[in-house]
């Protein structure tokens, strides 16, 4: 049989054994602070003539003030309720998610982020052996921001998928299953909450990347699958986020045998701190100035884990290739006959 018949039939072999060739690596990011400078939703404020900082200073308020009443709100995502609080007293009338598609597009990246993204999708292709497995490079957004701004943002056509906290403009009113007909919404207007992403429910998101759900919608995120079969193993995976309140994501990807790397905005010596108290406390591996140019910490810093991890898929495959694979018959020759005393080698059950 021909070699590469051969290789073709063993890697068939072991795809049938496994759902997923694992061959794919991960790189998972925060947005806001880590590929952005401050926070996504300043478009919307400067758009509609609303005040950021007392916006943000009566969002950080509003737990407390909850609390006081008896109900219990997230810190994470308070923010959204508001924003509708303020789309029903004038303030943002007729915010649409097609504006915040528009106002996504107003988004300023820190240096280099959108060619990094290219350039680490790169690695994969660069080397004949990781060619020769197949390997490729994903990128996810995981945020608790909003979904539309960063499908509308620079970064978007670079990234595989986006999970962050999404609205509705036009809920079905009660009973609309009885209705033959449902009435045409002409003002169109944002009004409910879809999706909550805080960065607990991150780490949900990471195993629905880990699974394969995102990309097979039978897969429930909770379904038992054993570890050989998942999509994206987290040990593949590296994480990219800005601080302490992406703690859950990091201990569930570090734990798991994945990198994580923490990033600060370069003139900020109070997140330079908060990113070292997290290494000094072995939530991360490293961590960099959001500078993502080539010459940059942070950027080789990535190029070469990525690399590694592309390194240990070819000797995953390799090994795996190995086990599968049996010695070829070949002619005997004299020299080849086993000494006096020395058994003879079994034969072979099988060739292929």
């Amino acid at each position: 049989m021909h070699v590469s018949k051969f290789y073709a039939t063993v890697q068939l072999r072991m795809q049938k054994e496994s759902l997923n060739r694992q061959n794919i690596v991960a790189c998972i990011w925060d947005f806001d602070k880590t590929l952005i400078p401050g926070y996504m939703q300043a478009p919307i404020f400067q758009a509609f003539g609303i005040d950021e900082e007392s916006f943000w200073k009566e969002v950080n308020a509003l737990p407390a003030i909850y609390a006081k009443r008896g109900t219990r709100v997230s810190c994470d995502t308070i923010y959204l309720n508001h924003l509708i609080s303020h789309i029903k007293n004038g303030d943002l009338k007729g915010l649409t998610n097609q504006r915040l598609r528009e106002l996504g597009s107003e988004l300023v990246f820190y240096p280099g982020a959108t060619e990094l993204f290219d350039h680490l999708k790169a690695i994969p292709g660069s080397k004949p052996e990781y060619r020769k497995h197949n390997i490729h490079l994903e990128h996810y957004i995981v945020s608790t921001g909003i979904a539309e701004m960063i499908r509308g943002s620079a970064i978007a056509p670079h990234v595989e998928d986006i999970f962050a906290c999404e609205f509705i403009e036009a809920p079905l009113p009660p009973h609309y299953s009885r209705q033959d007909e449902l009435p045409l919404q002409v003002d169109f207007e944002i009004s409910q909450i879809g999706t909550i992403v805080d960065n607990t429910i991150k780490t949900r998101f990471v195993f629905e990347i880990n699974k394969g759900c995102n990309k097979n919608r039978q897969i429930d995120v909770n379904a038992h699958i054993a570890p050989e079969n998942r999509r994206v193993p987290v040990n593949r995976m590296l994480y990219i986020a800005d601080g302490p309140s992406d703690v859950p994501v990091f201990s569930v990807v570090k734990s798991n045998g994945g990198k994580t790397y923490a990033v600060f905005n370069p003139s900020s010596d109070a997140e330079f701190a908060q990113n070292d108290a997290l290494l000094h406390a072995g939530r991360i591996h490293a961590y960099g100035p959001a500078d993502y140019s080539p010459g940059s910490t942070t950027a080789k810093w990535l190029r070469m884990h990525v690399r590694q991890i592309c390194d240990q898929i070819v000797e995953d495959c390799e090994h795996a290739l190995s086990k599968n694979m049996r010695r070829a018959p070949r002619h005997l020759h004299e020299a080849d006959e086993p000494e006096l005393g020395q058994s003879k080698q079994k034969p072979q059950k099988e060739l292929f």
